[in-house]
């Protein structure tokens, strides 16, 4: 399986979990520039949501959580900027879903970071 393929199976899993708990998925892997995709956005209650998803096979080199620097943070925060002011959204927020698929799979979701 390629990082790709990787990825997708990743975000299929939070979209998942997303669904399970009442969110409804917009959109997903929405490309604002070279540098800036946001994996998920979603809508919960009267918010839209937009979560970025770390996946790893195990924690031996770190947890999902931990790949989220502040050079990624502030490139999902200008993709996140362009989508607020493209479709004139004041309620938002952004979320973090890491998830570790073993020994087995573990879904952490970090709200409004």
């Amino acid at each position: 399986m390629n990082n790709r393929d990787f990825g997708n199976k990743g975000e299929d899993l939070a979209c998942e979990y997303l669904v399970k708990n009442g969110y409804e998925i917009i959109e997903r892997n929405r490309h604002f520039s070279k540098l800036c995709e946001i994996d998920i956005i979603a809508k919960f209650k009267n918010r839209v949501v937009f979560v970025e998803v770390k996946t790893r096979r195990t924690n031996s080199f770190g947890t999902p959580l931990e790949a989220i620097t502040g050079t990624k943070y502030n490139n999902i925060k200008t993709g996140v900027l362009s989508y607020l002011q493209e479709n004139k959204i004041k309620n938002y927020q952004i979320d973090v879903i890491g998830i570790t698929l073993e020994p087995e799979l573990k879904i952490e979701h970090l709200k409004n970071i």
